[in-house]
C-alpha cells in the first residue's frame, strides 16, 4: 500500500484483451432481444399488435408483461415500478415489452414495427407543476435546526434566489448490457455490466418467482458505471431473463446509445428556492431552502439521493437557523437513478452559489466569505456540528484552504484578473477556490457491509473475491494491494477475480464512494486470519509466539530466522493448516434516524479544495476552463497514481455537469437530447492547459483501512469551482454595464445561459 502500482487491467485494456461482457464466447442457440419502448410520455395501453414484427425473417416471437411468471412489478425498495408496462405507460420510453430475433439488428428492426394502442393522458413535465398537483413519488421531507424565520428577521441583509441545475447522462463507454444462460433444474446464470450484483440476483429471482439461490450473477469488468449501472443494470437482467425462459435458450440484451439514452435514468435535476440572511462580513444568521428534485415516474433511488442533498446542503459550513424543504417530485419521464456524488453535488451547488450571492451582494472576495462560514476546527465548539446533529471532528477545511491559496498563487491572480478584466471588454476571466467536504458512507446503512474470501493455493499463490465490482476505478488494484501487505508476498502473487454473487452473498453495491473502504476491509480481514493460521503454525515450529511472526517480501520471519512464504504454504499445508479464510466488515459508528434525518449517517468526511480559473467570450458566451489547481484529502492514499487519476475524471464529469451536458425533454416529455450528435460531453480540447492535483497527505481521523479516505465521488463537487468562476467573469462583465446585482446563471453553464446570464 502506498505505492502507485499499475492497474491490475491496464495491459489487457491497452492490448484490447481484457474482455467485457459484450466480448464474451456466445453459447450455440443465442439469440437476441430489443426493447418495444412507449412514444406517449403518459396514457393508457389498451394493446400491444406485434404482428408486423413477427412476419419479419428471422424474429422468433416476443416477451410482454403477461409472460412474467413472478411479481410483474420490480423488486425495487419503492416497489413501484412495473418490469414490463401493464395498463399505463409513464414516460417516453417506457419498455412495454422485447422482440426476440437471430440477430441484434433483426431485433431492434422488429422492435420498432410494433403497433402500441395507447390514449395519451396528461403528463407532468416540471417541479413547479408536480408541486401544484403533489405529485411525489416519496412525501416531502423537512429538516430544521434552530429558528430559521428568527435568524432571518435579525440579519443586517437578507436576500432571496432561485436556481436549477439540470440533469446528466451518464454516458458510460460500455451501455447497458445483460446476458442470461439457463443452467439446469430451473437454475440460471447472468452476466450482467453492474455495480450491484446481489441486487440483480433478487430482481431476476423475484421476477422469476424462484429462489435466489438458483440465480447467479457474475461480472468481471464494466466499461464505466458511475452510479448508472446500480439499480438500471437490474432492468436489464429481468428482461433477458424472462426472455430466456419463455425460448428456453441464451437471450443477450444489449441497448444502442439512442435506446440507453431514453431508457435509463439520469443525474437528478434540481429546482431551488432560498431566503437567506447575514451580516456585513458574510455570516448567515438564517437561511430558509426549498430544493425540488425531479425524480421521474418512479422512486427508485430517489428518497436517499434527496436525502444526501440535504445533508450536503451545508458543504463546508456552520448553518445556525436553517429550514430545509426537500420535495421528490413524480414527473413523466425516465425514473432518474444513482450519479457520482448521489445528491450531494445538488446540495454543495445551491450553497456555494448562496456564498457567491452574499459576497458579490457585499462586495467582497467570496473566499473570504466562504472561509467565515467554515466550521470551527474546535471539534468541541457548538459551530462544529452539522444541521444533522453528526459532529465534524476531522475538519482540514482551513489548513488546506490556506495550502491550496498559497500554491495556486489566489490572492495574485485574483488580482490579475481584476487587471485583465479592466482593460478588456470582449474576453473576461473569473476564478474561484471552493472546498469540498464529503460525507462517507451509504446513506441506507444497511448497505455499510462488505465479505471477502481470500484463498491461498500450495504454490503460494492467493486468490481474492469480494463483493465490489471493478468499473475501471482500481477497486481490484486497492484490495490485491491491500492483500499482498496482509500476507507480506509480492504484488503479481495476488489475483482478484469477477464478483460472483455465489462466491460473496448479499453484497452491496459499489456505490457511496465505499467500495475500498468496505471490500478492502472485509479482504484484509479474510487474509489476515490466514496470516494468523500461518503464523502459529511456524511459532509451533521455531518455539516462538505467534507475536513473534511477521510476514514481509515474500518471506516468513521469526527469531530464529526466516522462511520462503510458498514453502511454508506447502509445510502448513502438509500439516492440514486452513490456508483459506473469509472475512467480513461493517462500518462502525453510522447510525441515523430516517424519519428526522439526524444522527452519524457517515463514517468520516473527505475533503477537498480547487481553485479555477476560466475565460468567457461576452460576445457569443462561449467559455474555456484555463487552470484548474486541486488539493484532494485522500488520507494516506493506498496507490496516489490511481488516486490523482480519479480526482481528475472526477472533476472533468462534474466539469461537464456544469457546463457543456445539457439534457433538454420537449414538451411532449421526449429526451431530445438522446446521442452524442446533441449531448456533449468533456473531451480532450476541453481539459485545460493547466491542470495540477496534489494529494494532501494526512492518516485517515478514523480507523479506516490504510489510513485512507474514499476518493469517487467527492472530486465530482470540486468542479463547482468552474462554475462560480464563470458567475465571477460574468459578474465582472455586468460590473461594466452597470448590473451590479447578483449572478442567475443556470445550469448547465452553456454559451446560451452565460449570454442569458449576461443580458439579464
Amino acid at each position: 500500500m502506498g505505492q502507485s502500482n499499475i492497474h491490475e487491467s491496464a495491459v489487457a485494456q491497452v492490448m484490447g484483451a481484457a474482455p467485457y461482457l459484450d466480448d464474451l464466447p456466445e453459447l450455440q442457440g443465442t439469440l437476441y432481444a430489443a426493447p418495444i419502448l412507449s412514444t406517449v410520455a403518459h396514457g393508457t395501453l389498451h394493446g400491444v399488435d406485434a404482428s408486423a414484427a413477427l412476419n419479419m425473417p428471422g424474429v422468433r416471437g416476443v416477451v410482454l408483461a403477461a409472460d412474467i411468471p413472478g411479481d410483474p412489478i420490480l423488486a425495487a425498495f419503492g416497489h413501484d415500478e412495473p418490469i414490463f408496462a401493464l395498463d399505463k405507460v409513464w414516460h417516453v420510453g417506457q419498455v412495454i415489452g422485447l422482440v426476440v430475433a437471430d440477430s441484434v439488428m433483426g431485433a431492434r428492426r422488429a422492435a420498432r414495427k410494433v403497433q402500441l394502442d395507447i390514449t395519451p393522458l396528461p403528463a407532468i413535465l416540471d417541479t413547479r407543476t408536480a408541486i401544484a398537483q403533489q405529485s411525489f413519488v416519496l412525501p416531502p421531507v423537512h429538516v430544521q435546526r434552530g429558528d430559521a424565520d428568527a435568524g432571518l428577521a435579525r440579519a443586517t441583509h437578507r436576500l432571496q434566489g432561485s436556481m436549477e441545475v439540470g440533469g446528466q447522462e451518464h454516458f458510460y463507454l460500455e451501455g447497458q448490457i445483460a446476458y442470461v444462460i439457463p443452467a439446469e433444474q430451473n437454475q440460471w446464470i447472468v452476466h450482467s455490466s453492474t455495480q450491484h450484483p446481489g441486487e440483480v440476483q433478487e430482481w431476476v429471482a423475484h421476477a422469476l418467482g424462484i429462489g435466489a439461490h438458483a440465480v447467479t450473477v457474475q461480472c468481471r469488468r464494466m466499461g464505466g458505471g458511475f452510479g448508472g449501472k446500480e439499480t438500471q443494470a437490474g432492468h436489464l437482467a429481468v428482461w433477458s431473463a424472462l426472455a430466456t425462459r419463455k425460448f428456453g435458450c441464451p437471450i443477450k440484451l444489449r441497448l444502442d446509445r439512442d435506446d440507453d439514452f431514453m431508457v435509463t435514468g439520469k443525474r437528478h435535476p434540481f429546482d431551488y428556492q432560498w431566503d437567506v440572511g447575514f451580516d456585513d462580513q458574510g455570516l448567515i444568521t438564517g437561511l430558509k431552502l426549498e430544493m425540488a428534485a425531479h425524480c421521474g415516474f418512479s422512486a427508485d433511488l430517489s428518497g436517499p439521493v434527496a436525502d444526501r442533498a440535504i445533508f450536503h446542503a451545508d458543504n463546508a459550513y456552520f448553518l445556525s437557523d436553517v429550514s430545509i424543504t426537500s420535495y421528490r417530485c413524480k414527473l413523466n419521464t425516465q425514473s432518474h437513478t444513482a450519479f457520482r456524488g448521489f445528491g450531494g453535488p445538488q446540495g454543495v451547488i445551491v450553497i456555494e452559489a448562496i456564498m457567491g450571492d452574499i459576497a458579490r451582494t457585499l462586495g467582497l472576495d467570496a473566499l473570504e466569505v466562504r472561509r467565515r462560514n467554515y466550521y470551527d476546527a474546535d471539534a468541541t465548539s457548538p459551530r462544529a456540528v452539522t444541521h444533522y446533529q453528526m459532529r465534524v471532528e476531522d475538519n482540514l477545511l482551513r489548513p488546506m484552504t490556506q495550502k491550496l491559496e498559497q500554491s495556486a498563487q489566489y490572492q495574485k491572480r485574483l488580482q490579475a484578473i481584476e487587471a485583465w478584466n479592466a482593460n478588456n471588454d470582449i474576453l473576461q476571466r473569473g476564478i474561484a477556490l471552493t472546498p469540498v467536504k464529503f460525507g462517507i458512507s451509504f446513506t441506507a446503512t444497511l448497505f455499510n457491509q462488505a465479505g471477502a474470501l481470500v484463498h491461498v493455493y500450495t504454490d503460494g499463490s492467493v486468490q481474492v473475491n469480494h463483493g465490489g465490482t471493478e468499473m475501471g476505478q482500481g477497486l481490484n488494484t486497492k484490495v490485491a494491494q491491500i492483500v499482498a501487505d496482509e500476507l507480506g508476498v509480492p504484488l503479481h502473487q495476488v489475483q482478484v477475480t469477477a464478483s460472483d454473487t455465489s462466491k460473496v452473498p448479499n453484497a452491496s453495491a459499489t456505490a457511496a464512494s465505499s467500495g475500498t473502504d468496505l471490500n478492502g476491509r472485509a479482504a484484509q480481514y479474510a487474509a489476515r486470519t490466514v496470516r494468523q493460521n500461518l503464523a502459529a503454525f511456524v511459532a509451533g515450529l521455531d518455539g516462538c509466539g505467534a507475536g513473534a511472526v511477521t510476514f514481509s517480501g515474500g518471506r516468513v520471519h521469526t527469531p530464529k530466522g526466516a522462511r520462503d512464504f510458498n514453502t511454508v504454504v506447502k509445510e502448513a499445508y502438509a500439516n492440514r493448516i486452513q490456508l483459506w479464510s473469509d472475512g467480513f466488515y461493517r462500518t462502525p459508528k453510522i447510525h441515523y434516524d430516517k424519519t428526522t434525518l439526524t444522527g452519524r449517517p457517515f463514517y468520516y468526511f473527505a475533503y477537498g479544495m480547487a481553485c479555477t480559473e476560466v475565460a468567457i467570450d461576452t460576445l457569443t458566451g462561449e467559455a474555456r476552463v484555463l487552470a484548474v489547481d486541486v488539493l484532494y484529502d485522500a488520507g494516506k492514499s493506498i496507490n496516489p497514481a490511481i488516486d490523482i487519476g480519479q480526482v481528475e475524471g472526477g472533476f472533468v464529469q462534474g466539469m461537464g455537469w456544469l457546463t457543456t451536458e445539457q439534457l433538454v425533454w420537449s414538451d411532449k416529455g421526449v429526451l431530445t437530447t438522446h446521442a452524442p450528435s446533441t449531448y456533449k460531453i468533456p473531451a480532450t480540447g476541453d481539459i485545460p492547459a493547466h491542470f495540477k492535483v496534489t494529494l494532501y497527505e494526512e492518516p485517515n481521523f478514523e480507523d479506516n483501512v490504510g489510513g485512507s479516505k474514499a476518493v469517487g465521488e467527492p472530486p465530482f463537487m470540486l468542479a463547482i469551482s468552474v462554475y462560480e468562476a464563470l458567475r465571477h467573469a460574468i459578474g465582472c462583465a455586468r460590473d461594466k454595464q452597470g448590473k451590479h446585482g447578483v449572478v442567475q446563471l443556470r445550469a448547465p453553464a452553456t454559451a446560451e445561459h452565460i449570454l442569458q446570464a449576461l443580458q439579464r
